[in-house]
């Protein structure tokens, strides 16, 4: 009966350390996953404060860029030329703005002593050089020029835009006048055979990136030039009025050196206006 008795007991005491054993090992189990989410959620903050400090304390790139153009504007870059590189050619009449639309067509009116000369100017493809025509020709940058350059041979070009080409007769420094700052070119036809086909007017520069100014030519034949030089827009009247100037030839003053000459049969432009822009 004792015998019996202990059995019981000796089974009971089994059972009761087998319990409090699953007991504690839950115990355990339940300490260790709240120690993990406690680490986790350390982590977490530790992670989030981390972001907040990078946020709160970061440099000037991490800010919204606050000068980007308006929609529908583009960022111009209008280098002024150093004070001490500038020749007596050279005509101070300000920069235009930095901001520049590029939408809408503008009117370009040339009125020469032998009839008005008329382009069409597509801002979105030259919001920069557009601005900068329009800034000029608002500030009567262009009145009562001569365009000093003919090219018969080959790229077939009537050269206009040096402010100091103006007066009676013709001087070795025609073709070094421009404003006092230069800037970057735009609408390159790379992609286009020739480049420059009859009508086009675009940018004339000294053959270096970024060194466009004033002075501009007037395609009068279809012409293998690289294209290097602005596109500004196409010849919407008056063209005939070129290619009789052409047909008068020139001096060949400039033949040994960029070719052609000042032309025979003189033009002078009165004055040159861009329209307000349309569309």
């Amino acid at each position: 009966m004792t015998s019996t008795r202990e059995r019981q007991r000796a089974a009971a005491r089994a059972r009761l350390e087998k319990e409090m054993a699953e007991r504690s090992a839950k115990a355990r189990k339940r300490r260790q996953t709240q120690a993990i989410v406690s680490a986790g959620v350390a982590l977490v903050l530790v992670v989030a404060g981390t972001v907040w400090l990078a946020v709160s304390l970061g440099g000037d790139d991490d800010k919204p860029d606050t000068t980007a153009a308006a929609p529908g504007a583009s960022e111009c870059a209008f280098n002024a030329l150093p004070t001490d590189q500038r020749p007596p050619q050279i005509k101070d009449v300000g920069l235009p703005s930095n901001e520049q639309s590029g939408t809408g067509v503008q009117t370009m009116t040339i009125d020469t002593n032998l009839g008005p000369i008329t382009a069409k100017v597509d801002r979105s493809l030259v919001p920069c050089t557009a601005g900068s025509f329009t800034y000029l020709a608002e500030k009567n940058f262009f009145d009562n020029t001569k365009c000093h350059r003919l090219v018969t041979e080959g790229i077939k070009v009537l050269q206009c835009g040096d402010p100091s080409a103006t007066g009676n007769g013709w001087r070795d420094t025609d073709g070094q006048g421009g404003p006092s700052y230069r800037m970057p070119e735009e609408n390159l036809p790379t992609d286009k055979r020739p480049p420059y086909p009859e009508g086009v007017i675009a940018m004339a520069n000294s053959g270096q990136p970024g060194s466009t100014g004033s002075q501009f030519f007037i395609v009068y034949g279809d012409s293998p030039l690289d294209p290097a030089y602005t596109v500004l827009g196409t010849i919407t009247g008056g063209l005939d009025i070129v290619k009789d100037v052409a047909k008068a030839g020139d001096d060949e003053a400039f033949a040994q050196q960029a070719g052609g000459g000042h032309p025979k049969k003189e033009v002078v432009i009165k004055d040159l206006a861009m329209s307000n822009p349309q569309g």
